[in-house]
């Protein structure tokens, strides 16, 4: 327990974590601090960029092996199935109707990618190597989580709504794509590539995860504003323990396909995180009866706050613990 509020400590005094909250203090105090569309929208691709050509790097001196095709692997089955457990769980913990239940499920399914990116960051910190190959894991897992919400709903005779249409946004996400696309990248060109733009994808890179999540901070700040009144107790508990299981889960499915600690951890990350972007995007189009104030809220304003700050120096603590790394 000293080893892991050790590590909160140390993650709440870093740079990227007092950025997030900064933004969130400003939100809540009403202040007039914003960040331009446009910016926010040129630093998320950026943050894209680099992390998806570096992973396809880290693969290209790596090579493909059976751990690697048994992650991706995982990354589906765990990305189908957390949606069915997030929906017992809500449930069982709120009164949210099955169409809301099923539509915040879907978030706890898929990924967030800063908070896979704070994750890769605390581990570069502890100096604790990675497989590179996650960021492809946390491409696979965007979308499947989405499959599940919808097989939910129509499941009890909702109208979700599985259109070519949205089929397509799915497949064609633009985060997907630049995930995906620079991972390739990266593979393709090796180290050469990465000496060739270092400057660019390497020592910006934190100075720019910081601005992100100073917007990110005043984002979830405004949400949990707005969404007084709308989220009971049960709701805002759900969200910090469903991390927690699905935490437990990845370290499970770590530990059996053989990732080293830093790839248990990253995956735990994955399991435990819950999307804001791809996913909400989603459910405007399919499930337009949901509530966004409930999904956004509990996803960004509840879950997001809680693997920075304490989520993930515990996920790193019991998987050293279970590790003996």
């Amino acid at each position: 327990m000293a080893e892991i509020i050790a590590l909160a400590g140390e993650n709440l005094i870093s740079p990227i974590i007092l950025s997030f909250a900064l933004g969130l203090a400003a939100a809540l105090a009403r202040s007039d601090l914003t960040i331009p569309e446009a910016v926010a929208k040129g630093m998320s691709i950026y943050l894209l960029f680099a992390i998806g050509f570096k992973g396809g790097v880290a693969v290209s001196a790596h090579g493909i092996d059976q751990t690697l095709i048994l992650s991706l692997l995982a990354g589906l089955i765990l990305s189908f199935a957390l949606p069915l457990i997030a929906f017992a769980l809500l449930r069982i913990m709120t009164g949210l109707s099955h169409v809301d239940a099923a539509a915040v499920a879907a978030h706890y399914g898929s990924i967030s990618i800063v908070t896979f990116v704070a994750g890769t960051s605390v581990l570069q910190g502890r100096l604790i190597d990675a497989e590179g190959y996650m960021v492809a894991v946390a491409a696979v897992m965007e979308a499947p989580a989405i499959l599940s919400a919808l097989w939910l709903v129509a499941r009890s005779g909702g109208g979700s709504k599985m259109t070519p249409g949205l089929i397509r946004e799915l497949m064609l996400n633009g985060s997907i794509v630049l995930l995906v696309g620079s991972f390739f990248i990266g593979a393709v060109t090796g180290e050469e590539g990465l000496a060739d733009i270092s400057a660019f994808i390497v020592s910006p890179f934190q100075g720019v995860l910081c601005l992100f999540l100073l917007d990110m901070g005043l984002i979830a700040g405004r949400g949990l504003r707005q969404s007084k009144g709308v989220l009971g107790i049960g709701a805002v508990g759900f969200a910090i323990v469903m991390p927690m299981v699905s935490a437990t889960i990845g370290l499970g499915v770590g530990l059996l396909i053989g990732l080293s600690l830093g790839g248990i951890v990253l995956l735990m990350v994955l399991s435990a995180s819950a999307s804001y972007i791809a996913v909400p995007a989603a459910m405007r189009v399919a499930l337009p009866e949901a509530n966004p104030s409930i999904y956004l809220t509990l996803s960004l304003g509840v879950t997001f706050p809680f693997n920075l700050t304490l989520g993930i120096p515990l996920y790193l603590a019991i998987a050293q613990s279970v590790t003996g790394g």
